[in-house]
């Protein structure tokens, strides 16, 4: 899928110039290397540093999913996916977005926090520094959630998170949130939730009927992704 379409056949010549990497080659072709698993030279595990000989045959294999993580994922994601940084903090994921930092700041902050950084910006990826990245799939946000769910299998803890700041919810007593409520609100429901950080406050009202079904689905994918390990 990036390859170029006048490129893409299973097998792609490269001319070893005695000093590009393996790495390099891959790259070249439009290939990130955070999207690239296990490359094998002569049945033999080589690393991208790895120096290309004439007549080489190299395997290219894709991120193996679930993709193993050192600890659990924590995620952030650039300007064009607030759809799904909503999602994925609906479920409890750790999720850091803003809708107004360049790259550079997306690296630095996604390499100082350790998280994930989510993109559809090949050009973002294959950035030196950074840490770790990963290419969002799909052009729709329930694709791109089911993408990201099947590669990193993240244990899911649906309804903890603020969806609007990232914050963790808690328990809110109905006196003390009435006045920010609607008086129609206030009358309707009795059990709400407030985040810690921005003071949003939550309750499963009329639209929580769609946000359970994303819930749902997202339970379903991740177990689904847990059966295939």
């Amino acid at each position: 899928m990036f390859l170029p379409v006048s490129r893409r056949r299973a097998w792609q010549e490269v001319a070893p110039d005695g000093s590009s990497t393996l790495g390099h080659h891959v790259e070249s072709l439009g290939v990130p290397l955070t999207e690239v698993g296990p490359l094998v030279v002569g049945g033999r595990g080589v690393p991208p540093s790895h120096q290309l000989a004439d007549g080489d045959v190299v395997e290219v294999h894709p991120v193996p999913r679930p993709q193993p993580l050192p600890d659990e994922p924590r995620f952030l994601l650039d300007v064009h996916l607030g759809t799904l940084a909503r999602r994925l903090r609906l479920l409890g994921l750790d999720t850091a977005y803003h809708n107004d930092m360049d790259d550079p700041s997306l690296v630095v902050q996604a390499n100082a926090e350790r998280r994930v950084l989510l993109t559809q910006d090949r050009g973002l990826l294959r950035r030196r520094a950074l840490w770790l990245g990963a290419y969002v799939r799909g052009s729709d946000p329930a694709d791109q959630l089911r993408d990201l769910l099947e590669r990193f299998a993240p244990p899911l803890r649906p309804w903890t998170r603020c969806t609007a700041c990232n914050g963790e919810l808690g328990p809110a007593a109905k006196d003390e949130v009435a006045p920010l409520l609607r008086a129609g609100t206030s009358r309707s429901y009795d059990a709400y939730g407030r985040c810690r950080d921005c003071g949003q406050v939550y309750w499963h009202g009329a639209h929580s009927g769609h946000l359970e079904e994303i819930v749902r689905l997202a339970h379903a994918w991740t177990a689904r992704t847990a059966t295939c390990r």
